[in-house]
């Protein structure tokens, strides 16, 4: 590779600022973006990828911090999950550290980055639901400077995409000053990839619960109908932990089932099982939510 021969095979530029980085895809068109490299050099190393051209986000600084802004924190997209994962970010945004600090072993958590996360949008990255569950925004770096926000929900959903020459160069999350927790089921001790995740965070402003599944579909799920059941059952303004036992174990039962739901029954009405392992991932995420919410209020 080279940084200064247009006709090599392969070329990598190294941008100092995130808009050169933006013009260097714009001139490069089938160029690829690289921050910690973890899932692109997976690609790489199976043979399914094999890039014309980098441009390496490693060198830009304005997007390896954070900053305060209006009652959020603006999160860089180059931000390492080893540094998401250390105290003092741990008492912003506890659940994104927690799954940051879930998502791989040592040298995955120090390369990886929060916009790689998001840009691959593996289903079993565990940042994503914490993200979908607190609402987050990306901002969006384009040519000429250009910025645009977009809902992480979106992107992750299919709904708004990057077009070409755009990076994600910044990512802002509310901060709630409440509680938050992230779960998650591997299959096996150690770190590992999730068999299922689930985010929750608590809204005392809004009264209101969100809780983001991870893992068992494309896109982090949305429990939308469970949320707003156990919102009204919580007393904002007194006990928030003076939940009974049922109503946790009922609202496990009710997010796996919204999101995992019975398969349509037969032509004849008869309803048909879900299959034992299908069945047992149910079970997980009902438990994992069950564990998140009693955390949360406790």
């Amino acid at each position: 590779m080279t940084t200064h021969a247009p006709q090599a095979t392969q070329a990598a530029v190294l941008p100092g600022s995130l808009d050169e980085a933006v013009a260097a895809l714009a001139a490069m068109p089938a160029a690829v973006p690289v921050a910690g490299g973890t899932d692109l050099m997976a690609q790489v190393n199976a043979g399914q990828l094999r890039p014309a051209a980098l441009v390496g986000l490693g060198r830009i600084s304005e997007i390896r911090g954070w900053q305060y802004q209006d009652g959020h924190a603006l999160l860089g997209a180059g931000l390492t999950h080893a540094r998401i994962g250390r105290p003092d970010f741990a008492a912003l945004i506890p659940a994104l550290a927690a799954a940051s600090r879930a998502a791989g072993p040592p040298q995955i958590r120090n390369a990886g980055t929060l916009g790689g996360n998001i840009a691959s949008a593996a289903p079993t990255n565990d940042t994503l639901p914490v993200l979908a569950a607190l609402e987050a925004t990306l901002i969006i770096a384009g040519q000429g400077g250009a910025r645009r926000e977009v809902p992480v929900s979106h992107l992750l959903a299919g709904m708004e995409m990057l077009r070409p020459g755009e990076l994600i160069g910044f990512v802002r999350v509310p901060l709630l000053h409440a509680p938050q927790v992230f779960v998650k089921a591997t299959g096996r001790t150690g770190p590992a990839r999730a068999t299922a995740s689930v985010a929750l965070v608590l809204d005392p402003a809004r009264r209101g619960v969100r809780c983001a599944v991870g893992a068992i579909a494309p896109m982090p799920l949305r429990p939308l109908e469970a949320e707003q059941w156990v919102a009204s059952l919580i007393d904002w303004d007194g006990e928030r932990g003076a939940l009974v036992p049922e109503a946790l174990q009922a609202f496990g039962e009710y997010v796996a089932a919204a999101c995992i739901p019975d398969p349509a029954p037969a032509p004849d009405g008869t309803q048909q099982p879900l299959p034992s392992a299908v069945l047992h991932l149910r079970r997980t995420v009902a438990a994992l939510a069950r564990r998140a919410l009693g955390r949360a209020l406790s």
